[in-house]
């Protein structure tokens, strides 16, 4: 759905059996109104207050800066508040991960938790196919129901086993977790999901092409039928596998998709410097000593390039850090708390940050060598000009990178403006 698409009133969901009603919300004292969040009403856009949004979500909303729904947000609400299951195709940086948390947080505070809830029963779960999604989830979901009793926990790979097991020996609304690490509690009776009302499924396409599918199916065999419960799945990619497993997970869904172009990001500013390979080291370095570069992310293909290319930042003098499948997990969540605090400037990075990640004010991303999968290069240039910043991309294309950029141009449907590299800079 474009902005433009959103002067008129959102699409009603499918006609189907709801699988719960609306209720009006339980208001709880508090010395906060809506009158501290005041939106003014734009065409074409769609505001957080036109969805009548229980009073403590609506004080999150605005605590985190949210005026109005993106277009995922706008149409996939319409839908999911409702009570109807939702198959989403959108990019990271599009706000999905809100539009779902928020139609959870809304509902859950407008009905109560079913008596009898065990702890390690969670009423929501969400799963991701990898561990930073899943924190990044999880620190999202706190961030929106900060100003309610509800809890969130997490259960994810590469962390402290038994801290995790200890947070789920209480009652749990929201669960996120990675496959592997869920059926592992399961297993051992830690978690219960038989009493999940809402069910997502978050980057498909990423969980199919890592191989999570069976896992993910043994999870859902466990939890209610897709005609007792709410599912959401969202993917960037609708292939055929992804909708044939929409179709045995959801029902009768809505069907909401954001293009995955870099039409998305218009604020992004593109930019291809012809190099030979020899030179990029050089280059690279040159680029980040100019003090205009506040937070940059560099990607490379792979985890030697990453290593090599964080020693020689490093050498230069240059404050980095480098995140790859080598790094362990517990200092890669470290490293990305500094980046986002902004005690490192430059993270260097495999596509295991290129999505999902979401970091604020990130102002450039230089691609060292590009994507050999031409999507990815539409998810590393949005780590940059979000949330209607200005963001700056930079590619390096030298002689290994010449055959990959067609197939980026006719991905993205037009033409990036290739050049020579400034002078000065080699």
């Amino acid at each position: 759905m474009s902005e433009s698409d959103q002067t008129t009133a959102p699409a009603p969901a499918q006609e189907h059996k709801p699988k719960r009603r609306r209720r009006k919300p339980r208001r709880r004292p508090s010395s906060w109104d809506l009158r501290q969040f005041k939106v003014p009403a734009v065409a074409g856009k769609w505001r957080f207050h036109d969805f009548d949004l229980p009073l403590p979500l609506m004080r999150a909303i605005h605590a985190q800066g949210f005026d109005y729904a993106t277009p995922i947000q706008a149409e996939a609400l319409s839908h999911t508040l409702l009570g109807g299951d939702v198959v989403g195709k959108a990019q990271t940086g599009t706000g999905k991960t809100a539009a779902f948390l928020i139609s959870i947080l809304a509902y859950f505070l407008e009905e109560p938790a079913p008596d009898g809830q065990k702890p390690g029963a969670p009423r929501a779960l969400i799963i991701a196919p990898t561990r930073e999604l899943a924190l990044q989830i999880e620190k999202d979901a706190k961030a929106l129901a900060r100003f309610t009793s509800l809890n969130v926990a997490s259960v994810v790979g590469g962390m402290d086993y038994q801290k995790q097991r200890d947070g789920l020996a209480k009652n749990i609304d929201i669960l996120v977790a990675t496959p592997g690490r869920l059926l592992d509690f399961h297993e051992k009776r830690d978690v219960d999901l038989r009493q999940v009302e809402v069910l997502v499924l978050d980057e498909g396409d990423r969980m199919l092409s890592m191989g999570f599918i069976p896992d993910v199916k043994r999870i859902i065999r466990h939890t209610p039928k897709k005609e007792e419960r709410q599912t959401f799945l969202f993917s960037a990619t609708f292939t055929e596998d992804i909708l044939n497993l929409a179709s045995q997970w959801t029902q009768d869904p809505a069907h909401v998709e954001i293009p995955v172009t870099v039409d998305n990001a218009a604020n992004i500013d593109q930019r291809v410097y012809m190099v030979s390979d020899a030179d990029k080291q050089r280059l690279l370095v040159n680029l980040l000593q100019q003090e205009s570069f506040e937070r940059v992310m560099v990607f490379g293909n792979r985890r030697d390039l990453v290593r090599k290319l964080d020693d020689v930042l490093r050498k230069a003098g240059i404050n980095v850090a480098m995140l790859s499948g080598d790094v362990p997990q517990n200092q890669r969540v470290r490293t990305l708390e500094q980046f986002r605090e902004g005690e490192v400037q430059v993270l260097v990075a495999t596509d295991v940050a290129g999505r999902g990640i979401h970091i604020e004010d990130v102002s450039h991303v230089i691609n060292y060598t590009l994507p050999e999968d031409p999507e990815d290069y539409v998810h590393r240039i949005g780590r940059t000009g979000r949330a209607g910043a200005k963001g700056v991309s930079i590619s390096f294309v030298g002689e290994e990178d010449a055959f990959s950029l067609p197939e980026i141009e006719r991905y993205v449907n037009g033409k990036l403006p290739c050049e020579h590299p400034p002078e000065g800079l080699l």
